[in-house]
């Protein structure tokens, strides 16, 4: 997953902290919390299209598609499973409330 040596961070962090700022945008014209969802989806695609036409071949495009399947399952493990428990906790259980099993 994403857990490279700290020192291999670096290289990337500087560059990802700007790309952080500038999706952030300026936050006092926006709501909290507020991301240019497209100008990330613009970045990740650009990422993915540049490698993938250095080199294009099936290995590439299955490592291509693990890296990203693998960046969505850690974010969902990591951050919106948790989310969704208190969610649950403070609402209440679906099945509980529509009369289902539990």
């Amino acid at each position: 997953m994403p857990y490279i040596s700290q020192f291999d961070r670096k290289k990337y962090d500087t560059s990802i902290n700007e790309l952080v700022e500038v999706l952030v945008g300026d936050s006092s014209t926006d709501e909290p919390g507020s991301i240019e969802l497209g100008g990330l989806n613009y970045i990740l695609s650009s990422l993915v299209w540049k490698l993938w036409g250095r080199s294009p071949c099936y290995r590439l495009a299955n490592d291509l598609i693990g890296v990203l399947e693998c960046v969505k399952t850690e974010f969902y493990r990591r951050h919106v499973a948790e989310y969704e428990e208190e969610a649950q906790a403070y609402n209440g259980d679906l099945e509980t409330e529509s009369g289902g099993r539990g």
